[in-house]
């Protein structure tokens, strides 16, 4: 292989590095990822030297290399490199085929309102506007259930570069009663639930456990320079098959559940099932089957369907709806008192959430 091959291979790695903006790469680092990729390209016995680096990233930022916008900063003794705008030295024009397959995405886009996080979608509907003049036209055909003024919208876009490049973040988060934490945390996954959302990963206290973590209590987030602990052994695709909602209670095991609906209820219950588990046991008395690990999610479903629903089996889930069913009945069975409109319900609401939190 001659000696440009060499340098191509030293230089795609080093624009790679460059390109993370969530990782720090000092020249040890940038040795180590040349050496790295040549080694997978070429095997052993073609390892890089300092010098080298120094005269490739000499070249890179000269007109004969691609003017690359590379910074360099200082970090007390040492100094790391990446680029201070987006940048890789593979950008090329585009095709006209690419640019007509591209404008109809900014079409397209275009005519979703209220998409999740729609936030970010304008911004990237901006870059690729004012990048490639694109210009997408069309009304909004389309809505979806959000709360724009969501909080987790703010964190969410920097967890999710988290995840993908295998960054520890450290969060300050707040429960609702204002007691704080600061943890570092190793994310794996983002799920949303309910119009809220919600990071999994471990903390690296507890690392022998998955945490679930609400992104709307979360105060601010940042990167952590503690080594980056990979996800072996949770497969998020499978993990929420036995549950409804994202939390799994410590200890839990499936059960089967039997509920019965009311003839009013039981045709939208049949035509939406309550998880994928759900079979029908008998049709004429309204009888629905689930196998999930139950959680405070399901005890919440159940609830949504008030008088329309009845557990029939396991008997314990039963006792426990039943009790609640008890506190609801005292509640509503004495005189109201006239209370401040705009503070019970909160105040209410911030106490169920502290202990359900999803």
């Amino acid at each position: 292989m001659s000696s440009n091959r060499y340098a191509i291979i030293r230089y795609q790695a080093l624009d790679k590095c460059f390109r993370n903006k969530y990782c720090r790469f000092y020249m040890e680092d940038l040795i180590e990822a040349c050496n790295e990729a040549l080694y997978d390209f070429l095997g052993p016995n073609h390892e890089v030297k300092r010098r080298q680096i120094f005269d490739d990233i000499r070249f890179m930022e000269s007109e004969q290399g691609w003017n690359i916008p590379l910074e360099r900063i200082p970090d007390g003794k040492r100094v790391y490199y990446r680029y201070y705008k987006p940048f890789s030295i593979n950008e090329r024009p585009l095709s006209d085929d690419e640019m007509n397959v591209l404008t109809q995405a900014v079409s397209t886009l275009n005519r979703f309102k209220g998409l999740p996080q729609f936030e970010w979608i304008e911004g990237l509907l901006a870059n690729l506007e004012d990048k490639f003049y694109l210009r997408g036209n069309g009304d909004y055909v389309i809505g979806f259930e959000q709360n724009l003024d969501y909080l987790a919208s703010k964190h969410l876009h920097f967890l999710f570069n988290a995840i993908v490049n295998k960054q520890v973040v450290r969060v300050d988060y707040q429960t609702f009663k204002g007691k704080s934490h600061t943890w570092d945390i190793h994310p794996y996954f983002i799920k949303q639930y309910n119009n809220r959302w919600f990071l999994f990963g471990r903390n690296n206290k507890y690392m022998d456990e998955i945490v679930t973590i609400p992104l709307d209590r979360i105060v601010t987030v940042e990167s952590s320079s503690l080594p980056y602990i990979e996800n072996k052994d949770i497969d998020f695709d499978e993990y929420f098959d036995d549950i409804i909602g994202v939390t799994i209670p410590k200890e839990a095991k499936k059960e089967r559940v039997v509920l019965r609906f009311s003839p009013e209820r039981f045709p939208y219950v049949e035509s939406k099932p309550l998880h994928g588990s759900m079979k029908v046991v008998d049709r004429e008395n309204g009888l629905v089957e689930l196998n999930i690990i139950p959680n405070k999610e399901f005890e919440a479903l159940l609830f949504s369907f008030g008088e329309s629903v009845e557990i029939i089996e396991p008997q314990w889930i039963r006792e426990v709806i039943k009790e609640k069913i008890e506190k609801l009945f005292k509640i509503y069975s004495t005189c109201a008192h006239v209370v401040h409109t705009s503070s019970l319900p909160l105040q209410r609401h911030s106490e169920m959430d502290e202990n359900i939190d999803v």
